[in-house]
């Protein structure tokens, strides 16, 4: 099956269940802050783990005591898709087990 892009309409109402996301241009984005230096690098790894399990890869990004990530479909023009959405909704569930905010 074919992914397809989203439209603003179908993005919004996605982010509406994924809170602290959002749209930036044609990325969603997010980013967030742990405990530690060493909190947040444990949870790059997990989410590493979730891209290669899903084979969709976000921009991720480590810095001190922050996670973040943005994330659009390249094999579609870099647009939206329900692809991203589901890499977020990962991402946002294992977030908490990091105790990220």
């Amino acid at each position: 099956m074919p992914v397809e892009p989203l439209s603003h309409e179908e993005i919004e109402d996605r982010l509406a269940g994924l809170p602290g996301w959002s749209l930036d241009g044609d990325r969603l984005t997010r980013s967030y802050r742990l405990a530690s230096h060493v909190a947040a690098a444990a949870m790059v790894v997990h989410v590493a783990a979730v891209q290669d399990e899903l084979d969709h890869h976000s921009d991720l990004t480590l810095g001190y005591r922050t996670v973040s990530l943005s994330v659009h479909t390249h094999s579609v023009g870099g647009a939206v898709t329900e692809k991203d959405v589901e890499l977020a909704r990962r991402v946002e569930d294992l977030a908490a087990a990091h105790g990220a905010h």
